[in-house]
């Protein structure tokens, strides 16, 4: 089984699982996972947060948004912006999100855009993470080319989940972007290989 098809069975299992989870449950794990950031070094030494906006089957964000305002950093979501890359604007409230052009909620046009910057904290949703950093995303490869961009970058990337989607190992090719460490409602999961320098 080449590496594709290994991504595609893994997408498959942790949708499946992800589409069982009951709101009540996905909300006391998010609400977990937003306690745990706000006691954490990573937070309190943040220059900028980047968060995403959760899509149904993803873990919910709006928790660890309201973490980061009540902690005093400025909040940016993504969008889509140059060279298929993201590219991230500040939200100072939730409600000012509106439907991009593929369904997902991000920055308005008119705020100002900006890349991926040093002291940047950026908690990025995916599939599936394991022990290592490695991550799985649901195919299109934004956030692996956002973060490759920003290789040399001095700066934290944090895979947010639900603790089952931290699995045994995450297939994985050279242009997949690793994370630093993993929250769940269990807490943090430092990982052992982190982004290239």
């Amino acid at each position: 089984m080449d590496l594709a098809d290994r991504k595609r069975r893994l997408r498959r299992e942790l949708r499946q699982r992800l589409r069982a989870v009951a709101p009540g449950q996905a909300a006391e794990a998010s609400r977990r996972a937003a306690a745990h950031l706000a006691a954490s070094p990573e937070l309190a030494g943040a220059r900028r947060v980047i968060l995403y906006a959760a899509l149904a089957d993803e873990h919910p964000s709006r928790p660890l948004f309201d973490v980061v305002l009540d902690a005093g950093r400025p909040a940016l979501l993504p969008r889509p912006g140059p060279g298929a890359t993201l590219e991230v604007a500040p939200v100072a409230r939730w409600e000012d999100l509106r439907p991009g052009r593929y369904g997902v909620l991000e920055p308005a046009a008119a705020s100002p855009g900006s890349a991926l910057a040093p002291g940047d904290l950026i908690l990025v949703p995916g599939l599936a993470f394991d022990r290592e950093g490695h991550r799985l995303g649901r195919g299109r490869g934004w956030w692996d080319r956002t973060l490759a961009a920003a290789r040399g970058v001095e700066l934290t990337a944090v895979g947010v989940g639900f603790a089952f989607q931290v699995v045994e190992a995450v297939p994985h090719g050279p242009g997949d972007q690793a994370v630093d460490a993993i929250l769940t409602e269990d807490g943090w999961h430092r990982t052992r290989a982190g982004r290239e320098p």
